[in-house]
């Protein structure tokens, strides 16, 4: 799987960090979840999501072998 959360957390001028204490997660889960080393839950796809006002089909793309 794939995502776009960097790109959407460039564009309104986020760190990763910025980002992570606004979702209370650490910043090493949004690093790794920009990476593709971990899928993160529903619960966290749907808060990021939440924070940049957007669907969970925006920020994530599912790869056609998964």
């Amino acid at each position: 799987m794939q995502n776009n959360i960097a790109e959407f957390r460039k564009a309104v001028g986020l760190s990763q960090q910025d980002l992570a204490d606004a979702i209370n997660v650490s910043r090493k889960t949004i690093s790794t979840i920009e990476t593709s080393r971990f899928t993160p839950s529903v619960v966290i796809a749907l808060k990021i999501a939440l924070h940049f006002n957007t669907s969970v089909e925006r920020l994530f793309i599912l790869d056609e072998q998964d």
